[in-house]
This record gives structure tokens, C-alpha cells and sequence, in this order.
């Protein structure tokens, strides 16, 4: 399979992940294929347990692929170690989660800034308290994560995901924890915020309206994707 770094910024062959398990091997995926185009919203839909949040866990080199093969931004993930899969995320994958994942002892603006002084990035204030802004939240920088409404939680993890300007994003059940009015306002920001930046946007949803807004919309069924209309 030949892949074109500047098109496709993650895609998968044969993928495949067993697991054992006190009954025996359990298949989760099983030769899945996927390819995701630079700038493109993809939705991923099917019932719980079904593999959904396993499949962006490959993809994103968070977690290792038992069969098959993944590229990530170009580069093929077999042969790298969760040293070098973390050097090759840093700066060109972000990550927004269902449980906002912001790190408790540091205020919203910090936890915008981290990714950025991670990687080095010269003008990580500046970028920083920009994706803050883009969000609304400058009037809430200096607050603390418990201090935040679930929302909230969830504008600064989508800030901090921006932030690095990716060329794409994984959400996980990015409006799961919220009610409908906050969620329909996160599903505007994601999308609006993907627009500005080019970055492919990736998502596990049980969001119809949000799985509407994307320009592909794929169903997991049986360890394998099927394309939806």
C-alpha cells in the first residue's frame, strides 16, 4: 500500500487487535481498512463495545496493533516504540476526550500551554492565550479545571488540542459528557475550529447531529467499518 504523506494523515490495512482473555482470544478488529484525507471530518459510529475508541487508539500510536499495518502523518508506525510513536504525535495530533483529560493542578491556560512548551514551541504564550481567546475563555484563563463547568472543561481541551495547529485531531466521545444545548456549541467549535486550521478531524460519536455535520460517516460493525449514506 503506497501512502501520500501530504494527502492521507493516518490510515490503516489489515488492522486487526485480539486481546486474550480467560475464555479464550477476543477479536476486536479484524482486517480493518481505513484511510483518513488531510483536511476531511470523519465520524465513527456502532454500538458500544463494538472497537470504535481501539481503532483511534491505533491509529494514534497510543496502543499497538496485534495484525496490520498503521501510518500516521506519513510514517509507519511498526518498528516504533511508544518513545518514538509519542516524538512523531508531538505537534501533529491532538486529542480531545469524552472526560476532558485537563490536568487538575494546572489552570486552563496551562493546560493550553503544556503541549506547546513540550515540543519547544517558540512562541507558546502567544499561541496559547490565541486558542484560549478562539474559544472564548480568556476571562476564565487563570481558573483550575474544578472550577469550570463540563463545558468549559471541554473548550479548553479543545483549545489545547488546536494549539499545536495538528494535521489532525482524534475526539473520543467529545460531546458524551455534556448536555444537548453544550454539546450542540462544542459540535460548532470542533467543526468551525477544523475549518480554520485544515486539520483532519477524527471522531467516535453517538452524536447524530454532530455525525451529520462530518463529511464522512462510517459504522463499525463486526471489526470491520462499513461507509453509512
Amino acid at each position: 500500500m503506497t501512502v501520500n504523506p501530504v494527502a492521507v494523515v493516518a490510515s490503516a490495512q489489515g488492522l486487526g487487535k485480539h486481546v486474550t482473555g480467560p475464555s479464550g482470544t477476543l477479536t476486536i478488529l479484524e482486517g480493518l481498512d481505513l484511510q483518513v484525507q488531510a483536511g476531511e471530518a470523519v465520524a465513527i459510529l456502532g454500538a458500544s463495545g463494538s472497537g470504535k475508541s481501539t481503532l483511534l487508539g491505533l491509529l494514534a500510536g497510543l496502543d499497538s496493533a496485534s495484525c496490520g499495518e498503521v501510518w500516521l502523518c506519513g510514517q509507519q508506525l511498526r518498528g516504533l516504540n511508544e518513545d518514538g510513536r509519542a516524538e512523531l504525535r508531538a505537534g501533529r495530533v491532538g486529542f480531545v476526550f469524552q472526560s476532558f483529560q485537563l490536568l487538575p493542578t494546572l489552570t486552563a491556560l496551562e493546560n493550553v500551554l503544556l503541549p506547546l512548551e513540550l515540543t519547544g514551541n517558540e512562541d507558546a504564550a502567544s499561541r496559547a492565550d490565541e486558542a484560549l481567546e478562539r474559544v472564548g475563555l480568556t476571562p476564565r484563563a487563570g481558573h483550575y479545571p474544578r472550577q469550570l463547568s463540563g463545558g468549559e472543561q471541554q473548550r479548553v481541551a479543545i483549545a489545547r488540542a488546536y494549539a499545536p495547529r495538528p494535521a489532525v485531531l482524534f475526539a473520543d466521545e467529545p460531546t458524551g459528557n455534556l448536555d444537548e444545548a453544550t454539546g450542540e456549541h462544542i459540535i460548532d467549535l470542533l467543526l468551525d475550529l477544523r475549518a480554520e486550521s485544515g486539520a483532519a478531524l477524527v471522531l467516535v460519536t453517538h452524536d447524530a447531529r454532530l455525525a451529520e455535520r462530518c463529511d464522512r460517516r462510517l459504522r463499525m460493525h463486526d471489526g470491520a467499518l462499513e461507509a453509512m449514506a
